[in-house]
């Protein structure tokens, strides 16, 4: 076949997890298969909507169609992005297309797709179709004190309200004028994204959360959600070998990023007793990554001292760069995370995981099975669980080689046959 994806960002450029997910899908396609993929990047020294052609430095059998969006990231639907992107279409004529994210692209660039009668798949890794800002979780209460509380469900004026007052003007002469206004936008946005959404032939869902969030909140018929797990190069995450003569040692990897709450890690770990360790993975994000490390210098006696700040890794080199260096991976994020790749990779390769009893999170992670489950949005809950495998990094080890539940062997899908799946349903469409 010739499979043209489309995603919002590609490694390494960007590198959170659908990008992540997205690059070994290719390259697993990539066997027999001719495999394009539209992407963008952010160079505020090229013409904007300018596309440049690539290969991905990992995989040159996969080529790339990079358009810029240093200027129009932030928008939804963008006329220039859709005239590129028919215009790949009718260069390429590919017999699918897959959508990862459509977030910094364009929303309306599946009407091409639909026009020329080409099966449009959409992988969901998140709520941004549902939820403007794709997480469920707003910037702002009611009363503007605390930042990030969960939101209950979408609503054109609390979106505006809570999330999009950011623009909003210090006059408050002028905030009903400006709730209107953000409220018509996100009406607007709404309204588009479900003719997006009927446009699309089939979803993907990586988590059952996810699947009922999309069919029970936001109406997608249920003949268009299939289940369907992400895939894993296991060849990558095999041969862990633990350095020894370490202290305990728990790891975060991630964005720097408030909805992650990376801050929340931070704070538990200063409650532990002992002397572990803990590893923080992840780009730096200048600002947001200095104020983390600013708590971590506030925390009491020499907790500071023992949290290490990594580089930004290779996922190819997960093994090696990160799961030979701690004994634990912790998963603190506030928002209902989907599938999260790291939960899953850690997983396969021994390590055992501890997150939130919230959301895909708690899908994949049993209480005192295959990991430990903390109350969401409980930094203290939180450091009680991680100070149990400090006490017995044997039942650490125990909990970590249960491995992937799904499974009778522990094993998480294996991307050759996850790649075999959706072959099976680009085939099923066409």
């Amino acid at each position: 076949m010739k499979i043209l994806q489309v995603i919002h960002g590609y490694p390494m450029r960007y590198n959170a997890g659908s990008e992540v997910y997205t690059q070994g899908l290719c390259q697993a396609l990539a066997e027999g298969n001719e495999v394009h993929v539209f992407t963008r990047q952010e160079n505020a020294f090229l013409a904007e909507y300018a596309v440049q052609r690539e290969r991905d430095p990992a995989d040159s059998r996969i080529a790339l169609h990079v358009i810029n969006m240093a200027r129009a990231r932030d928008g939804y639907s963008h006329r220039e992005v859709d005239r590129a992107f028919a215009d790949l279409l009718d260069e390429l004529r590919p017999d699918v297309v897959h959508v990862g994210h459509l977030n910094h692209l364009s929303t309306s660039l599946v009407f091409p797709v639909k026009e020329r009668r080409i099966p449009l798949v959409f992988t969901l890794h998140d709520y941004w179709l549902m939820c403007p800002r794709g997480q469920f979780i707003q910037m702002y209460e009611d009363g503007g004190q605390q930042p990030w509380p969960v939101c209950d469900g979408q609503d054109d004026r609390k979106c505006a309200v809570r999330c999009y007052r950011r623009y909003f003007g210090n006059d408050a002469d002028e905030y009903e004028l400006e709730a209107s206004y953000w409220t018509g936008w996100v009406g607007r946005r709404m309204s588009h994204v479900r003719q997006v959404c009927d446009a699309v032939d089939l979803f993907l869902a990586p988590s059952r959360y996810l699947l009922r969030r999309f069919r029970d909140d936001f109406g997608v018929p249920e003949s268009k959600l299939v289940y369907l797990d992400y895939g894993f190069h296991r060849d990558r995450l095999g041969g862990r070998e633990r350095r020894s003569g370490e202290p305990f040692t728990f790891g975060y990897i991630g964005t720097h990023i408030p909805a992650k709450r990376v801050n929340h890690l931070i704070q538990a770990f200063g409650e532990l007793a002992g002397q572990p360790r803990l590893r923080i993975w992840g780009r730096d994000r200048g600002a947001e990554t200095a104020g983390l490390k600013g708590m971590a210098t506030s925390l009491p006696g020499d907790a500071g001292g023992r949290i290490e700040w990594m580089a930004e890794y290779r996922n190819q080199d997960i093994v090696p760069d990160v799961f030979d260096h701690c004994d634990a991976i912790v998963a603190p994020s506030i928002w209902a995370e989907n599938s999260p790749l790291v939960i899953h990779e850690a997983q396969q390769a021994g390590v055992p995981v501890i997150t939130a009893d919230y959301g895909g999170m708690a899908e994949y992670v049993r209480h005192e099975e295959n990991g430990l489950l903390f109350r969401h949005r409980d930094p203290s809950s939180l450091a009680r669980e991680m100070q149990r495998l400090v006490k017995d990094p044997q039942w650490a080890e125990r909990l970590g080689r249960r491995g992937y539940l799904q499974s009778s062997d522990g094993n998480v899908p294996g991307m050759k046959e996850h790649a075999q799946e959706i072959q099976r349903i680009y085939g099923n469409l066409l």
